[in-house]
């Protein structure tokens, strides 16, 4: 999370062009959105018993366990000839890369987009805290279930965009990190995800690769934006940046348990 605020501060100086980044998470990691409120929503004690990391993201959205996933970013001003000036229009564009990324994996994934009034106020009041519960605007879904989960941000000029490509979920692990009002409601929604939400390997007749995925999306987003992507390395400055931020701020409780 440091790393993505610091290349939108660089990118917000000119000194980086726009930028698409693929990464990890080590240990597997729960992340909230930017204005979740930790103890209402998360098991605290759960997440010490699994040993997972856990961080507050700058983009809004509901809570993510990063664990057997390929998470991307996109960095890009919102002056960008091709950045539309509504959050929405900009989800739809960004979203191409993703729908050419699963179609270079065969998977028909197509936009999700919101049609009745009721399908509106549910994304206004979601039935959980889980994100993968219900997609939103211009999400990717498979048959109707949701296969990617981003998020966005705008920051002085410039758009971050985030989210997590799902190779596998295990949905006990996933809803043990939450509360719930009670278990009777916390089993109806689980029972009911697997209806929302599914990942790559469960569409595939075998398991792919984390590189191939990552091969997939680098060619799906230069389709999709029609960009051609350089590899980019940080200079030992910037990772000192970044490490500072991240002392400072991304794995400070202040940052982290806020709300």
């Amino acid at each position: 999370m440091a790393l993505d605020e610091k290349l939108m501060q660089w990118h917000r100086n000119k000194d980086i062009p726009p930028l698409i980044r693929f990464y990890g998470w080590d240990p597997a990691t729960l992340s909230v959105g930017y204005f979740q409120h930790v103890e209402k929503e998360i098991d605290l004690e759960a997440l010490k018993e699994y040993q997972l990391g856990f961080v507050r993201r700058p983009t809004g959205g509901r809570g993510v366990l990063h664990d057997d996933e390929l998470t991307y970013s996109v960095i890009v001003s919102e002056d960008h000839p091709a950045m539309p000036d509504t959050v929405t229009e900009a989800y739809r564009v960004i979203s191409e890369g993703l729908l050419e990324g699963f179609r270079q994996l065969n998977l028909q994934a197509e936009f999700s987009i919101p049609r009745t009034i009721e399908e509106k106020e549910k994304l206004k009041n979601p039935r959980s805290s889980v994100c993968f519960d219900a997609p939103s605007w211009y999400e990717m879904v498979v048959e109707g279930r949701k296969v990617a989960g981003s998020a966005q941000t705008r920051q002085k000029g410039v758009i971050l965009q985030h989210g997590s490509i799902i190779l596998s979920i295990d949905e006990e692990k996933l809803f043990n990190l939450f509360i719930f009002p009670n278990e009777k409601i916390r089993r109806r929604l689980q029972q009911g995800f697997g209806k929302k939400a599914v990942a790559i390997n469960d569409l595939l007749a075998e398991p792919v690769p984390i590189e191939k995925v990552k091969e997939a999306f680098r060619k799906g987003f230069e389709l999709g934006l029609d960009i051609h992507l350089q590899d980019y390395t940080l200079t030992d400055e910037q990772e000192r940046e970044v490490y500072q931020l991240m002392e400072k701020k991304y794995s400070q409780d202040t940052w982290n348990y806020k709300w």
